[in-house]
């Protein structure tokens, strides 16, 4: 018991730790993206994380997510309008967002991983 709580423990620290140093990163939306193509977006999976964690497109923009990560992750909208498969190394998910609003999603393998499509 010990064993499995000194474990956690370390997890949670290092999750906290790759959190603080990658912050910058997660809160940042890439307007350098969405210009490249205006139909096109990506965002990454990566580090337990989605980059950007926040994105603004126009409506008709698909947007691509991309596991880079070493484990399985998915993509959640809360409002149940769009869901991935699992995921696994370099696989990726598209949806294509029709109307103006704002979608938050997550990963709910990984509840600690969420992000937000803007359209507007």
């Amino acid at each position: 018991m010990k064993v499995t709580s000194w474990i956690l423990g370390v997890v949670t620290v290092a999750f906290a730790l790759v959190t603080v140093v990658r912050m910058p990163e997660m809160f940042h939306a890439t307007a350098e993206a969405a210009a490249a193509d205006p139909q096109q977006a990506e965002v990454t999976i990566n580090e337990f994380q989605f980059t950007p964690a926040e994105i603004t497109v126009a409506p008709g923009t698909t947007v691509h997510w991309v596991n880079k990560d070493d484990i399985p992750h998915n993509v959640i909208s809360k409002d149940s309008s769009f869901k991935s498969q699992k995921l696994n190394t370099n696989q990726d998910f598209s949806y294509t967002f029709a109307k103006a609003g704002e979608y938050d999603y997550v990963c709910s393998i990984h509840r600690g991983m969420v992000g937000k499509v803007i359209v507007k």
